[in-house]
């Protein structure tokens, strides 16, 4: 990848097709603060084509500890909406984006680092992370997209439960509940991570585009809508030149067959 302007508080690699982007400010527990964010948005602003997935995982005992309190700002009614439309932005960016994005999730994931991590569409959870919503007993509110995000994975009434009363979710809990698709052993998440990201990076870039970017609106939709919405979309897919090449491939008995590993 190309050098980039980003902060200290991130770092990049590459393997392959996949980018790894590392949230590197272990000292405040990689607490999320306007520096941060605004790189990300230039990292996933910046991904060349090679690029098919990316894997987002952090330094340190805790992947986020949420929004850095240090760095909250005073700021009128107006200011404060247009910062909070802005985190929002950055994250649609990153969930609605070209490329799957699978997130590493270890020690604390809470509140902003949360938000974080739902904006991404594959989480891996070590037996470390736990989960938690502080904003009610601060006395602020979400403000990166939680309150939308949040209840899909988890329901309403688990989200006011968290925020009310400052309760926090093991990694089995989150497990079950959806907060994590994957749960590994500690130290093991960022190798299944981009296991997962390379097999991400192998399947078609429109199929995967789709999967981001229609599958999710079309789960919003009305019945008849999303049928319409899912058969304009699976004729244009199937018509592509890459889907032809994987369909060949597969009935002529040269592409794995389905089975459980």
């Amino acid at each position: 990848m190309a050098k980039l302007s980003l902060p200290k508080s991130l770092k990049v690699a590459r393997r392959g097709a996949i980018a790894i982007v590392t949230l590197a400010r272990p000292e405040k527990r990689n607490a999320l603060n306007d520096t941060i964010v605004l790189g990300l948005e230039t990292f996933f602003a910046a991904l060349p084509a090679s690029v098919k997935a990316v894997v987002l995982n952090a330094e340190g005992k805790h992947f986020s500890a949420g929004l850095d309190l240090s760095e909250l700002k005073v700021l009128s009614t107006e200011e404060g909406i247009a910062h909070s439309r802005m985190w929002h932005g950055i994250f649609d960016r990153i969930e609605f984006g070209r490329v799957p994005v699978v997130t590493v999730m270890h020690g604390a994931v809470i509140g902003g680092g949360l938000e974080l991590a739902a904006a991404t569409h594959i989480r891996v959870a070590e037996r470390s992370a736990y989960y938690a919503l502080p904003e009610g007993s601060r006395g602020i509110f979400v403000g990166g997209g939680g309150s939308v995000r949040l209840p899909r994975l988890i329901g309403v009434s688990r989200m006011i439960d968290l925020m009310l009363t400052g309760r926090t979710y093991g990694a089995e809990e989150g497990q079950a509940l959806g907060l994590s698709h994957y749960l590994v052993e500690a130290g093991a998440g960022l190798a299944k991570g981009i296991e997962i990201a390379k097999r991400i990076a192998g399947n078609s870039p429109s199929t995967n585009f789709a999967i981001l970017n229609v599958l999710p609106r079309i789960a919003e939709q009305d019945r008849a809508s999303g049928y319409l919405m899912e058969s304009l979309i699976a004729a244009i897919a199937q018509g592509n030149d890459e889907a032809k090449k994987r369909i060949k491939a597969f009935l002529e008995k040269k592409a794995a067959k389905v089975e459980r590993k």
